[in-house]
C-alpha cells in the first residue's frame, strides 16, 4: 500500500522580469515565498500573447555548475551557445542543458507576436560534476513519451518513469521524476515519487486536488515524504508539473547564473567567464 505525499506549504509566484525585458512569473527560487527546494533552484512560467513582453528574449549570457530544463507549451524558442549546439524548441518540446563547467548560449523567441508560454527550471548539480562538460538533450514532442490514464488523461514522461514508462531525458545526476500530467475534471492519478526525494506539483492549469485540496493554476504545491502523491482534476484541461529528484544535501554558493558550493568557486567562475575561458 502506497505511502501518499501530504501537502507541506503551497505558494505563488511574484512577477518580475528576466533577459532583455521578458515578463515572466518567478515561482520557486532567492526571494520567492517557496524559497530553494534542494536539488531544485528555480521555477520560472512565461507566457504572453504580447510580443512586447518576450520579443526581446535571453541574449547570450553564462552558466555554471547547474542545469537548466525548458517546457515550451505553446509558441517557439531558438536556442544557440558557443560550443556550437543549436534548435528550435517549439510546442511540448523540451531543451535539458547541462552547464557544467561553463557554457554560453540564449534563448530568443522565433515570433514576434502570439502565445509564447513555457516553464524553465534550474537544477543543480553535484560538487563533483560542477566542473563537467556541458551537454544539450534537445526533445522535440514527439521524443518525449506518454502513459494513458484509465479517465482519458495522460501523462508525458520527461524524465524518470511512470507505469513502465521511461522518460525521453536521461543520464541526469539528480536522477529525477518530470512528469507532465494533464487530467480531466474528476479524473485521478497515483503518481509513485521514490521515498526520501524532495519533490513538488506545480499547476499549470486547471485546479488539482492534493490530499483533500484543491489548488488553482499558478500554485506551487510542497509535498511531505512519502513513495507515491494521488492528484485529482479539479476542472476540465487541469495541468500539473510534477518534480521530484534526490536532495544533494551540499552547501549553495549562488551568484546570477553560476551555482557552486564556494564563494570562492563563484569568484573563480566570474574570472574564467570574463577571461573568455567559457
Amino acid at each position: 500500500m502506497s505511502t501518499l505525499r501530504t501537502v507541506v506549504s503551497t505558494a505563488r509566484g511574484r512577477a518580475t522580469s528576466d533577459g532583455a525585458g521578458v515578463r515572466l512569473t518567478r515561482v520557486l527560487g532567492h526571494g520567492t515565498e517557496a524559497g530553494i527546494l534542494d536539488p531544485f533552484l528555480m521555477l520560472d512560467e512565461f507566457g504572453s500573447e504580447k510580443g512586447a513582453d518576450y520579443v526581446g528574449g535571453f541574449p547570450d549570457h553564462p552558466h555554471r555548475g547547474m542545469e537548466t530544463v525548458t517546457i515550451m507549451f505553446d509558441g517557439r524558442m531558438r536556442h544557440g551557445d558557443n560550443k556550437g549546439h543549436g534548435g528550435v524548441i517549439g510546442p511540448g518540446g523540451v531543451q535539458w542543458m547541462t552547464a557544467g563547467r561553463g557554457i554560453v548560449h540564449s534563448e530568443m523567441p522565433e515570433q514576434e507576436d502570439g502565445l509564447l508560454r513555457g516553464l524553465q527550471l534550474w537544477v543543480n548539480l553535484p560538487r563533483d560534476l560542477k566542473m563537467s562538460a556541458p551537454g544539450y538533450q534537445n526533445l522535440d514532442a514527439a521524443d518525449i513519451p506518454e502513459a494513458a490514464l484509465p479517465g482519458g488523461g495522460r501523462v508525458r514522461v520527461i524524465a524518470g518513469q511512470f507505469n513502465g514508462v521511461r522518460g525521453a531525458a536521461g543520464g541526469i545526476a539528480a536522477d529525477p521524476l518530470l512528469l507532465d500530467v494533464h487530467v480531466g475534471q474528476g479524473e485521478g492519478a497515483e503518481v509513485p515519487v521514490p521515498m526520501g526525494n524532495t519533490a513538488f506539483a506545480y499547476v499549470a492549469d486547471g485546479v488539482v486536488g492534493v490530499d483533500g485540496e484543491g489548488y488553482p493554476a499558478g500554485t506551487l504545491v510542497v509535498l511531505g515524504d512519502g513513495d507515491a502523491v494521488a492528484l485529482v482534476g479539479g476542472a476540465p484541461g487541469t495541468r500539473v508539473l510534477i518534480a521530484a529528484a534526490r536532495p544533494l544535501n551540499e552547501p549553495i554558493a549562488w551568484y546570477g547564473p553560476f551555482v557552486m558550493n564556494t564563494q570562492e568557486e563563484i569568484k573563480q567562475a566570474v574570472r574564467d567567464y570574463q577571461a573568455g575561458r567559457f
